[in-house]
C-alpha cells in the first residue's frame, strides 16, 4: 500500500515537471527563434531552411546601429526610452497619489469615482483612439513625443486598483499615531507610507514604463514623422527583405525589460502579493 502511494506521488510528480517542461518549450521556442532569425547572415526570411536561418553572422546587430540612412534604430531606441523614461516618472506619480487618496481619505464622490474607473476600464483602450487624436490635434502635439508622454500618464491611474490594495494593508493606526505627534498629512504620506510602499512603487515603476516601451498603436497614431518613431513603430516600417535587422532590433528592444525585471523581480512579486490582499 506505502509503496502504491509512493509511486502514485512520484508519478505525479514526473507527470507536473513534463508538462511544466513542455508549456516551458512553447513559450521559449519562439524567442529562441527570434534570436536566430537576428543572426541570419542573408538578411531575409525567404531564404531559412524550414524554421532557422541556413548561415549565421552578427553583421545585422552591427547594421541596426551603423546604418542608419533609410532606418534609424538609434534614434527610435532614443526616442522610446524618453517616451517610456517620462510616462515612468509622472505615471507612477500620478497612479500613487491616485491609490493613496482612494485608500486614505473619505469623501462624497469616493465611491462613485471607484465604480466608475471600474467600469471604465472594462473598455479598450484603442476604442478611444479617435477621440484622443482629435484631442492631440487641438493641442497640437501631433508630432510630439511629449503627446505621448501625457497621453500614457494620464490613463496609467485608471489602474490604480492595485496600488489601492496595497495602501489598505497599511494600517490607520499608523496615520492617527503620526497625527497625534503633529505630522500633517504630507509628512504622513512621504514620510511613513511612502517607504513602507518601496514595493508597490517599483511595480507601478515597472508596468508604467512597459506599456509606453511596447505600445505600438498609439504611436503609429500620433507620429508622422520617421526620425520621431518609436522602436515599435519603426520596426514595423521595415521592409520583408530586411527581417533579419527586425528580429535583431527586436531582441535589443527586449533586453532592458528582461534585466530590469531580473533586478527588481523580488519587489515586484512582493507589491503584486500585497497590493492582491484587500481591495
Amino acid at each position: 500500500m506505502m509503496k502504491s502511494k509512493k509511486f502514485t506521488k512520484h508519478l505525479d510528480t514526473g507527470m507536473t515537471y513534463v508538462i511544466l517542461l513542455l508549456v516551458a518549450f512553447v513559450f521559449f521556442f519562439p524567442c529562441l527563434w527570434l534570436i536566430l532569425a537576428s543572426l541570419s547572415k542573408s538578411g531575409s526570411i525567404y531564404s531559412f531552411d524550414g524554421f532557422f536561418p541556413k548561415s549565421f553572422s552578427m553583421d545585422t546587430f552591427k547594421k541596426l546601429f551603423t546604418d542608419t540612412t533609410m532606418y534609424n534604430y538609434p534614434r527610435w531606441f532614443r526616442n522610446t526610452l524618453f517616451v517610456a523614461t517620462g510616462s515612468c516618472l509622472l505615471g507612477t506619480f500620478l497612479t500613487i497619489l491616485t491609490a493613496y487618496t482612494m485608500s486614505r481619505f473619505e469623501f462624497r464622490m469616493r465611491k462613485p469615482m471607484m465604480k466608475a474607473t471600474m467600469v471604465l476600464g472594462m473598455f479598450p483602450s484603442f476604442m478611444g483612439m479617435t477621440a484622443v487624436y482629435l484631442l492631440m490635434t487641438q493641442f497640437g502635439l501631433i508630432n510630439q513625443l511629449w503627446g505621448l508622454v501625457l497621453i500614457y500618464a494620464a490613463g496609467a491611474p485608471m489602474g490604480y486598483l492595485t496600488q489601492k490594495g496595497f495602501f489598505d494593508t497599511i494600517p490607520k493606526a499608523i496615520d492617527e499615531a503620526a497625527k497625534i505627534d503633529g505630522a500633517t498629512n504630507f509628512q504622513i504620506f512621504t514620510k511613513i507610507n511612502l517607504p513602507l510602499a518601496k514595493p508597490m512603487i517599483v511595480y507601478t515603476a515597472l508596468t508604467s514604463f512597459t506599456w509606453p516601451w511596447s505600445d505600438f498603436i498609439l504611436p503609429k497614431l500620433l507620429l508622422k514623422e520617421k526620425d520621431l518613431y518609436t522602436v515599435a513603430v519603426g520596426l514595423m516600417s521595415l521592409d520583408e527583405t530586411e527581417f533579419a535587422r527586425f528580429a535583431a532590433g527586436s531582441v535589443f528592444i527586449a533586453l532592458p525589460i528582461v534585466i530590469l525585471y531580473f533586478c527588481l523581480v523580488k519587489n515586484m512579486v512582493n507589491g503584486i502579493a500585497a497590493g492582491a490582499v484587500k481591495g
